[in-house]
């Protein structure tokens, strides 16, 4: 999605891993013991080419930055600081694709070519569905990010995920909402990748327990939502989730807001990035937020090690600083098995448990999908700031995505 997101990831300016675990045994997620290891003089091997395919622009550009962010912040603490792993320098070099499908696959085609065997990113959902079939086609590793649409599990071998997938936002959701059977839920979404994901993925997953599932999808560049309001509002559905990835979503929340919609249906969207928080106006207590992460949604060391990560670069932890920070453990923990042999670096990620930010992930080897934790929240005003209030922490067997085996 920045993607984007079985999911409801809403967005608010807008809404997806037994093996010993990298470091000492018995602390998994910890730091890789890198031996004799270390950044620039240090790293006495050949450095190993990683490729960052992101947002750098665009739309989502916000998400783009905060995954670029966390990735720079997990590559410290997974390498204990050296930017090395086993004597090898991880260098890294950024594309912009600007949520351009066409433009990535430009860009991950030309690192490939400069002898790239490891591509991460994809903010979008539209470019990781692009991305992928390159993984496969040339051999290489790739590691999509915050793109949650489904069909990235499982597509291939060489194809990774280090955030959540829009399955567990929408079976997150769920357990909010009691027994869906024989209910009415209508499906806010805009007419793209991430949207028609979440539409799929609210059918399958609520319809499969006997709710009676439609949508009202939206053009991306729609300007007035005052007509899909009002469609909503007259069909009172029992439950609306707000699959919503752009800038129009202040203007989205208002007029569902002002058409009275919120006085007729429970609405159930993505807890979004930090800025959109104070959107919702007096809708917000009236709004059931499920959440793949937010700042102060877990605390271990790998979560104190992204805050950390994060106040150095200026910033703070958010949405998918989460992302960024797991990829490069995963990348780490790859290229602990082999700085060159890419079928070695699939088969030490597939299974591997270990510790991320938001708590104890694995990555499923049957299809990469990464079990992890989910959330649900409210927002709380505490003056002029409007904060996230967590709810529960599902755990990460409670909204497993079914296995889809590769293609």
């Amino acid at each position: 999605m920045v993607s984007k997101r079985w999911s409801v990831v809403l967005a608010g300016a807008l809404l997806s891993m037994s093996v010993a675990a990298c470091g000492t045994p018995g602390e998994p997620g910890a730091p890789a013991d890198q031996g004799t290891a270390g950044a620039g003089d240090a790293a006495s091997g050949a450095p190993v080419k990683v490729g960052l395919v992101y947002s750098k622009s665009g739309p989502l550009a916000t998400y783009g930055e905060q995954y670029r962010q966390g990735f720079a912040a997990g590559l410290d603490y997974a390498t204990k600081g050296t930017g090395a792993v086993n004597g090898h320098k991880i260098e890294i070099t950024e594309q912009d694709d600007a949520g351009d499908p066409a433009k990535a696959v430009a860009s991950a085609t030309d690192l490939i070519g400069q002898g790239h065997k490891i591509i991460a990113g994809s903010t979008s959902s539209g470019v990781a569905l692009q991305v992928a079939p390159l993984a496969a086609d040339n051999k290489i590793l790739f590691v999509s990010g915050p793109a949650a649409v489904d069909a990235v599990t499982g597509v291939n071998k060489y194809t990774f995920r280090s955030g959540r997938q829009t399955f567990q936002d929408v079976a997150t959701a769920g357990s909010m909402l009691g027994d869906v059977a024989g209910k009415k839920v209508t499906v806010l979404a805009q007419d793209s990748a991430f949207g028609k994901a979440n539409i799929a993925a609210v059918t399958a997953v609520l319809g499969g327990k006997g709710a009676t599932v439609d949508s009202v999808e939206v053009p991306a560049a729609a300007t007035d939502v005052t007509p899909f309001a009002t469609k909503i509002k007259g069909a009172a559905p029992d439950l609306l989730f707000v699959a919503w990835a752009g800038t129009n979503a202040a203007a989205m929340w208002t007029t569902l807001e002002q058409q009275g919609v919120f006085e007729s249906t429970k609405v159930v969207t993505g807890l979004d990035i930090k800025p959109t928080h104070a959107i919702f106006g007096k809708a917000s207590s009236q709004i059931n937020f499920l959440s793949h992460f937010f700042d102060g949604a877990a605390d271990n060391a790998a979560y104190k090690a992204l805050d950390e990560g994060m106040k150095e670069q200026g910033a703070t932890v958010d949405l998918f600083t989460n992302d960024g920070f797991v990829a490069a453990q995963m990348i780490v923990h790859a290229v602990e098995a082999s700085d060159s042999d890419v079928d070695a670096m699939v088969s030490a990620l597939e299974g591997w448990k270990f510790e991320g930010p938001k708590g104890q992930l694995e990555i499923r080897a049957e299809d990469h999908a990464v079990l992890q934790p989910m959330f649900t929240a409210t927002l709380k005003e505490e003056g002029t700031n409007v904060t996230p209030v967590l709810g529960e922490t599902l755990d990460s067997a409670a909204v497993a995505p079914p296995v889809t085996p590769f293609k």
